[in-house]
């Protein structure tokens, strides 16, 4: 199941899909997403700007989703290191345990390895040590961290070059 471009029709269930993760760690204690943290009209937007793409299930309808970004300013400040940023790694609780995450992140790997970036960024909150172990096992290392008033985040990356981690 590859990825694909999201469209206006799949705003809801990228919402819906990101309240019921915004659910499950609350009820989990995890700190990742504060529940209600990602309005309707801000996925609407990304959509529209072409970030997101879905991966859907026959049965089960937008089972992953991630944000591609080529730039990432809030997060990564003013580096101009050739990259591809990954937010909003989602995958479906009733899909969890299939390498869903894994593939997407590959996806993600070739998406940048195409446009000749040199590597892949992402972030989780500093509070999440489950999902910084998840990435550091995907071959991502924590590279720095950004403070923002109410939360911090790790900054991690994979190199993209041949020999590269991802």
């Amino acid at each position: 199941m590859l990825p694909v471009p999201a469209v206006p029709a799949d705003v809801d269930a990228i919402h819906a899909l990101r309240r019921s993760l915004e659910d499950w760690m609350a009820e989990h204690g995890t700190v990742q997403w504060p529940q209600g943290s990602l309005p309707r009209e801000r996925v609407a937007a990304q959509v529209e700007a072409g970030e997101w793409h879905v991966v859907r299930d026959d049965e089960l309808g937008v089972v992953g989703t991630l944000r591609l970004l080529w730039t990432d300013p809030d997060f990564w400040g003013d580096d101009r290191t050739p990259a591809v940023y990954v937010h909003g790694l989602m995958v479906d609780r009733r899909a969890a345990g299939r390498g869903l995450g894994a593939a997407l992140l590959d996806w993600a790997a070739a998406q940048g390895r195409d446009a000749g970036v040199e590597v892949l960024r992402l972030d989780c909150r500093t509070t999440n040590p489950v999902l910084r172990e998840y990435y550091e096992s995907s071959g991502f290392q924590a590279v720095g961290q950004v403070d923002f008033a109410d939360f911090s985040c790790t900054l991690l990356e994979t190199s993209l070059r041949v020999g590269g981690s991802a």
